[in-house]
């Protein structure tokens, strides 16, 4: 029988404790919070009180329900005053051997039906367990912080949890007002092991001096929408918690990719903390403060050379890449030169522009004579000699390097001497399309981001060949059309792939090792990282195909193990659940 939770111990009043505390009163439980000594109630006892002023002063609460509140916390330093409480939560510091201790001494206090559950974000919950007499009540129940406020809450089962005590802690989990994701018993749960590993790798791209801090985090905020790029959220998480926790994942996973940077160990040493001591990867006013004092104005960081007059750009291509990008140009008044293969691909194409002129005329984006103007500038041909005058080129076609290979020895025979040839590949080698040329040092990359009109990142890719100059003309050229350029080496992925697929690629062999269902995965990137899409819904968007393909291309750049793609998303490809394209992927959609 399913024991009623009226009253709940708390071990551990820290910054986490405090705000479960919080949550718990907040619901009208009774709640019995413990800290080693009178110095550390104190404390709890201002964090409780500033928290709920905040809520009072926010419109959150009002003083009746802030007295109300405070009211249900009684504050201990004895385990034993806990005898009689119907559920207990630990959230002390992360040793496996103090939390191991309290278990065992709580083991003896309270009831055997009570359920213990841990708030570790990164031990596991077996070895916590097994120093009671009853590991089949043992469970994770990792809040996130600020626990008042972050509705994610990881429920972690473990190989002897009873199912009945999981059933029991979701449905108390719900009654806080939370949003609970059950998973098996490994460090990082959900949201940290898929986390911390793209974190990871972010600062291994810094570390290489593969892009700058600004461009790595500009990379993600603006391609991939999420709202912090990867250092800035080290820098708020602290790099010496982020090392702790892929330190344990590392433990546990022995997979090279969750193995601490070596640049985040040499931070720490330095005391370079982030955000709570003033300086990590960026410098902070003052500790704790969120106002960076050293950014770095990209434009100036790439003008190593004169930026190049561009007045008339050529597009090679029709799809829709070839078609936004022609659409972007055109709209900041520039001459477009948009190259098909047939005449009637190339009045397709414009025809295509113009629809989505329309729609932004419907919408009231602009005038019907606005867009009428922006279309006019866009002029269609066949010959890969009318493109003879442009003074930049972008490559829309397909992404086949054999194609594109060929498009670019026509184009250098044809374009004008001093002109710019650019790639829009999301993911093959830029400078095997500067070999197909005999101007290499004028061959760059443009990735646009699609959909073009509306998405602001463009990662400059250059190649070891291209000339500075070439380099500061795109970087201009893309800030000139209102988009955020970032710039990075010739590498497969360039940035944002190479950090986005591999963390989509663990999300599936996640799923694939059944340590958790898909939409608590994608429900706790969601919820718990703020992300606009969970993994498997953005796999089944992008297509399952055109994610294997990125992969592969990765793994075989790099020869990471832990690149590998993984089997279960080859074998849907090989099924033809290739997402939403063909209404089947990791998840079944209506026509």
């Amino acid at each position: 029988m399913t024991r009623e939770i009226a009253t709940v111990g708390v071990v551990g009043l820290g910054t986490m404790g405090s705000g479960i505390a919080e949550v718990l009163a907040r619901s009208g439980l009774d709640v019995i919070g413990v800290e080693v000594d009178g110095a550390g109630v104190a404390r709890a006892r201002g964090h409780l009180e500033r928290s709920t002023e905040r809520a009072l002063a926010g419109g959150k609460l009002d003083s009746t329900g802030r007295e109300a509140l405070l009211g249900r916390i009684r504050y201990t330093t004895e385990l034993t005053d806990l005898a009689a409480v119907d559920f207990v939560i630990e959230a002390v510091p992360e040793s496996l051997e103090l939390k191991a201790q309290i278990f065992n001494d709580l083991d003896k206090i309270v009831d055997p039906e009570v359920v213990f559950a841990s708030n570790t974000s990164s031990l596991s919950v077996t070895e916590i367990g097994v120093h009671t007499t009853r590991p089949g009540k043992v469970v994770g129940m990792h809040f996130f912080n600020p626990a008042p406020v972050l509705k994610l809450t990881e429920i972690v089962r473990t190989v002897v949890t009873e199912p009945e005590v999981i059933t029991q802690v979701v449905a108390f989990a719900e009654r806080l007002g939370k949003t609970p994701v059950v998973m098996g018993d490994r460090a990082g749960f959900i949201a940290n092991a898929l986390l911390f590993g793209y974190l990871n790798h972010a600062v291994r791209m810094f570390e290489q001096r593969y892009a700058t801090r600004e461009d790595l985090d500009a990379a993600m905020r603006f391609g991939c929408g999420y709202p912090m790029g990867p250092l800035a959220l080290l820098d708020l998480i602290g790099l010496d918690t982020a090392y702790e926790i892929l330190e344990s994942m590392y433990r546990q996973s022995r997979n090279r990719l969750h193995a601490p940077a070596p640049l985040l160990k040499q931070m720490i040493t330095a005391g370079l903390l982030g955000r709570k001591t003033g300086r990590g990867f960026y410098t902070y006013d003052v500790p704790d403060s969120p106002i960076v004092v050293d950014a770095v104005d990209e434009a100036s960081a790439v003008d190593a050379g004169a930026v190049r007059p561009v007045g008339k750009v050529g597009v090679v291509g029709t799809g829709t890449m070839a078609t936004g990008i022609a659409e972007v140009f055109a709209k900041r008044g520039y001459q477009v030169i948009l190259r098909a293969r047939t005449t009637e691909k190339a009045t397709a194409a414009v025809a295509k522009v113009g629809g989505s002129l329309g729609r932004a005329v419907k919408k009231g984006r602009m005038s019907e004579e606005d867009a009428a103007e922006v279309l006019a500038r866009i002029t269609p041909v066949t010959d890969f000699a009318d493109l003879a005058e442009v003074d930049l080129v972008i490559e829309a076609v397909a992404e086949d390097l054999a194609v594109k290979r060929s498009v670019f020895a026509a184009l250098d025979e044809a374009v004008r001497p001093g002109a710019i040839l650019a790639t829009t590949t999301s993911s093959l080698p830029v400078i095997e399309c500067a070999a197909a040329t005999t101007r290499p040092g004028e061959v760059v990359g443009l990735h646009f981001f699609n959909p073009a009109p509306v998405m602001k990142l463009v990662e400059v890719v250059h190649t070891i060949a291209t000339a500075p100059d070439v380099v500061a003309t795109a970087y201009a050229l893309c800030a000139a059309v209102g988009k955020h350029p970032v710039h990075c080496g010739d590498r497969a992925g360039f940035i944002v792939n190479a950090l986005l697929f591999p963390y989509l690629n663990d999300a599936v062999k996640m799923l694939e090792a059944h340590y958790a269902e898909a939409d608590d995965i994608d429900t706790a990137m969601k919820v718990g990282c703020g992300l606009p899409m969970g993994p498997f819904e953005l796999l089944d968007v992008v297509g399952l195909d055109v994610s294997l393909a990125i992969e592969r291309t990765l793994f075989y750049e790099f020869r990471e193990e832990g690149f590998a793609p993984a089997p279960l998303l080859e074998h849907l490809v090989t099924a033809g659940r290739l997402g939403r394209k063909t209404g089947k992927g990791f998840r079944d959609y209506t026509v």
